[in-house]
């Protein structure tokens, strides 16, 4: 498969999705990140990202496992379990504290650790950018996710709900510095977001057969609390 950068064989049908992400973002994504991120107090933030966090742990640990990493596997439970208890829900990060830091990885990672590669790449309808291996992951993950099992109530339902939304826009925000640029300033949105989405996750994965060099900003929507940075 090549390696080249520019490989797109999906363009048409990707700048169409490209043009109704954009649209979204402008009308209502930005904007609603923007007013979150004033009238959200910094602590509510945290909590909210750490909650969200915690939610993906036990898909995190399946992952690790399918990867043979059983380190990663038992950091990320051993997180879960301090978070979900001590942590109150997860809430707060008192692993992080204990020195089990986080180890983030899905599926997509897991089809790259057993050689498949990325294929085309891929704008997904408010998803954004992926390419043929992590859509595939994406529809995995949904199904490989233990919190499925979990019976919830209809008002935790709505919680957990509340929770990602808040934290995507959350993310959204500290994002602003790199995707505004990208989005709103580049003579080529889509070429712009393609080619970085692209150098991030082969960054991401440690792909270093990448023929595009270093990663051209150290992936926003990683932690943005580790090293904040102000709109």
């Amino acid at each position: 498969m090549t390696r080249d950068i520019s490989y797109d064989p999906l363009e048409g049908l990707n700048r169409v999705t490209h043009g109704l992400n954009k649209a979204a973002d402008a009308v209502a994504l930005r904007p609603a990140s923007s007013v979150y991120a004033a009238v959200t107090p910094d602590i509510v933030e945290r909590s909210v990202y750490n909650f969200s966090e915690n939610l993906d742990h036990p898909l995190r640990v399946v992952n690790s496992v399918l990867q043979g990493r059983p380190y990663d596997a038992g950091r990320n439970f051993t997180r879960f379990l301090v978070n979900s208890t001590f942590g109150l829900g997860g809430l707060f990060d008192p692993a992080s504290d204990m020195g089990f830091e986080n180890v983030s990885t899905d599926f997509g990672e897991t089809l790259y650790v057993w050689g498949a590669g990325e294929g085309a790449y891929v704008e997904l309808p408010f998803f954004g950018t992926s390419n043929v291996r992590d859509t595939i992951g994406r529809a995995a993950d949904t199904m490989l996710n233990p919190t499925r099992l979990v019976n919830l109530t209809e008002t935790e339902t709505r919680i957990r709900g509340g929770v990602r939304v808040a934290d995507l826009l959350g993310r959204r925000s500290d994002a602003a510095p790199f995707l505004d640029p990208l989005l709103y300033e580049s003579t080529d949105s889509y070429v712009a977001i393609r080619n970085a989405s692209k150098q991030a996750r082969r960054a991401e994965l440690g792909d270093t057969d990448a023929d595009i060099g270093l990663d051209p900003f150290d992936d926003p929507f990683d932690d943005p609390f580790d090293d904040p940075v102000s709109p």
